[in-house]
């Protein structure tokens, strides 16, 4: 039996964390670790499990985080955004000693997590960073279509939209923010180059995609970290890019204009006597225009979708595969917070044995992944009639077919 605590277990992607765990056995208790004890009480009570605690915490002090976690075998953190948090909670966990699993999509988060490698081997630990939907999921399938599916890799390009949450924090909002403001890192033949989100290079990389069950949107560079991680795990390849977008698309140019005029600047301002952060104003007006967008477009319920194009030779001959992991009423939480869930349950069952600061394609098995979701969403195949996740095999010839594995 095992005793896991989520970390921003009271947030949108820490409840489906929490509520997922408690479908699987060996976990004896789940513990919502949370600043907002009200709310970690209410999901709490919603979930409606034995197995659930509730614990407040103020992750920004490191004692009472240390503290906190002592006596848990495995740390969950989706406490974002990751930029400002994600680096401070691993060296908790380091530190103590336990075993660690996150959702770190911040490529500059991911950059200082990984310079704790050594601490967390000389601790005898393993801590599995980015296990959400990306990264997490498309550093997985790139992994299984590297591995069993091509001889050769030679390009990897991830995509991502989604939208309609039934409420959006202030973290994912920090994120987005971030991830327009700073330098991009891509993988360009067989080099990293960076660009920025709204620079010459950056909108050169943009494009038009069809989604599965969502239609087509333009996507942008995002500052995902699989673009740093997939090149050090895929052997030869020579391309890695990430890109991605929020619906609707008035939504997500919205927050781009923006941050286009500097509203996202977080040094104090004095206005009619109030100090006000113009960032925390506009995470604010974001948040309040969301509901509004939503509601005028009647845009009805979460969906999402990622989708993995990995191209390469097998055989000889050139071949792409595609991967589409889709919901029409499932989005961000439900994608991010399931595979977090999943990585705790593997490195329980000893299915995930390296020791170190990992990526998912570092030290996780996908076929023991696919497994594993399979087992937690009950269904006879990990790709089967039911199954969210398709996958399209196209040869040289531009012959397609759909496939199971």
């Amino acid at each position: 039996m095992v005793k896991i605590i989520v970390l921003g277990g009271a947030g949108v992607v820490g409840r489906v964390t929490v509520k997922t765990l408690t479908t699987f056995s060996e976990v004896s208790e789940v513990i919502i670790g949370d600043i907002d004890i009200k709310k970690a009480h209410e999901i709490a009570e919603e979930i409606n499990s034995d197995k659930v605690l509730v614990c407040e915490v103020d992750i920004t002090d490191p004692k009472t985080v240390q503290n906190t976690i002592r006596d848990i075998d495995i740390v969950i953190n989706c406490v974002g955004p990751f930029y400002k948090f994600g680096p401070l909670i691993l060296k908790s966990a380091i530190e103590t000693g336990r075993n660690y699993v996150d959702i770190n999509d911040d490529v500059d988060a991911t950059q200082e997590a990984l310079k704790m490698d050594n601490d967390a081997k000389k601790m005898n630990i393993t801590a599995l960073i980015g296990m959400g939907s990306s990264p997490g999921i498309t550093n997985l399938l790139a992994k299984f279509a590297a591995d069993q599916l091509l001889d050769e890799v030679h390009s990897i390009d991830l995509y991502h939209a989604h939208g309609g949450e039934p409420f959006e924090g202030p973290g994912v909002i920090y994120h987005r923010i971030h991830s327009m403001s700073i330098d991009i890192p891509v993988f360009l033949e067989g080099k990293f180059v960076s660009v920025g989100f709204f620079d010459t290079n950056g909108r050169a990389l943009e494009e038009e995609i069809d989604f599965l069950k969502l239609g087509k949107y333009r996507v942008h560079p995002y500052p995902h970290p699989e673009t740093i991680t997939l090149p050090k795990y895929i052997k030869d390849v020579k391309r890695v890019t990430n890109k991605g977008t929020v619906i609707p698309s008035e939504y997500f140019y919205l927050i781009t204009n923006l941050v286009k005029l500097g509203l996202t600047d977080e040094e104090p301002l004095t206005v009619r006597g109030n100090i006000i952060s113009p960032l925390d104003f506009t995470i604010s007006y974001i948040i309040k225009q969301r509901e509004r967008i939503l509601k005028e477009q009647n845009f009805g319920s979460q969906r999402g979708c990622i989708k993995i194009v990995v191209k390469g030779k097998k055989d000889e001959k050139t071949h792409t595969y595609i991967f589409s992991l889709a919901s029409e009423n499932q989005a961000m939480g439900e994608a991010t917070g399931i595979p977090a869930a999943i990585g705790a349950v593997l490195l329980n069952r000893k299915k995930i044995t390296k020791k170190g600061v990992l990526p998912p394609e570092a030290c996780v098995n996908p076929l023991d992944f696919l497994n594993v979701m399979q087992e937690h969403l009950g269904l006879e195949t990990a790709s089967g009639k039911d199954s969210p996740l398709t996958i399209e095999s196209i040869d040289e010839d531009g012959n397609s077919e759909i496939i199971t594995l």
